[in-house]
């Protein structure tokens, strides 16, 4: 285990291979990432309900000499990876178009392998039989937040962007009730006001549909469905082909679970636009 990788990079390459009470202190610290340096190994220890023992034992896990060794790591910590850091790190130049789209292909088939179908189904029944649908993603989430929102609400009714621009957020999350569904993108570089958003809905009753691209997530435990979409790091930008893919497979899914009323909602929609006369003739 390097230097170089972040603290979060850490505990996902070791998830899976973690004891239930180390998973528990790996949570508790995911959590609390920003502001761990203000922990004491006894109070992680007290959070996670484990010992004190059990947290040194962790920590070595994570490839740390100790506790105290942690609290330098955090210390020397960056923030996440930006396109600044990757072109200082990179250059300026661009890689051949081939290269490009074999890692946009790449990204695809490793979500091919990853998702089920069985997982889809879930989401697309949750979406189809939801009250109301509650989009939302921010900075790099929002171009598939729109795009998912754009999709579903061809299908049905009451498909709603959280952060449309107006500035209503709180208006909006307050109408948010049991037997709704919020469809999150929770993609680096992450924003504070995510986490906020999915607990005060979550907390109102609402399933959680969530796409990320990281393999641990301190969302992801508040999730009824979950997609992971990891991104490629060899480009200055990251891609987003996986998630937009994934998320027009997903509108086709709940489709399959609403076909009369989203034929009969497709219908009215392809009315109004032929009484507004504002999409031009195909070629």
């Amino acid at each position: 285990m390097t230097q170089t990788l972040t603290l979060r990079e850490r505990i996902q390459a070791k998830y899976e291979s973690l004891s239930l009470v180390e998973r528990k202190l790996a949570d508790v610290v995911l959590v609390h990432e920003k502001d761990a340096l203000t922990y004491s190994a006894t109070d992680l220890a007290a959070l996670a309900g484990v010992s004190k023992a059990s947290t040194a034992r962790f920590f070595k896990r994570l490839g740390f000499a100790g506790f105290q060794a942690f609290r330098q790591h955090l210390r020397d910590g960056v923030a996440q990876p930006s396109p600044l850091s990757r072109v200082e790190q990179q250059g300026p130049h661009s890689s051949a178009l081939q290269q490009h789209i074999t890692q946009d292909a790449l990204q695809l088939q490793t979500l091919a392998d990853a998702v089920s179908d069985q997982s889809v189904q879930q989401a697309a029944k949750l979406l189809a039989g939801a009250r109301r649908v509650w989009v939302v993603g921010y900075r790099n989430g929002y171009m598939a937040a729109f795009y998912a929102q754009a999709l579903l609400s061809q299908l049905r009714t009451e498909v709603h962007l959280l952060n449309q621009g107006a500035g209503e957020d709180a208006e909006l999350l307050a109408e948010i009730q049991s037997g709704d569904v919020l469809l999150a993108m929770d993609f680096r570089r992450r924003t504070r006001r995510l986490s906020q958003v999915v607990e005060i809905a979550c907390d109102a009753g609402a399933a959680l549909v969530l796409v990320s691209d990281a393999r641990v997530s301190t969302l992801a435990t508040r999730a009824q469905a979950l997609f992971i979409c990891l991104p490629q790091d060899a480009s200055i930008f990251d891609s987003y082909v996986g998630a937009i893919s994934l998320i027009n497979y997903l509108a086709t899914a709940t489709l399959a679970h609403l076909p009369k009323k989203a034929r009969a909602r497709m219908a009215s929609i392809e009315h109004v636009h032929a009484q507004l006369d504002d999409l031009e003739p195909s070629l």
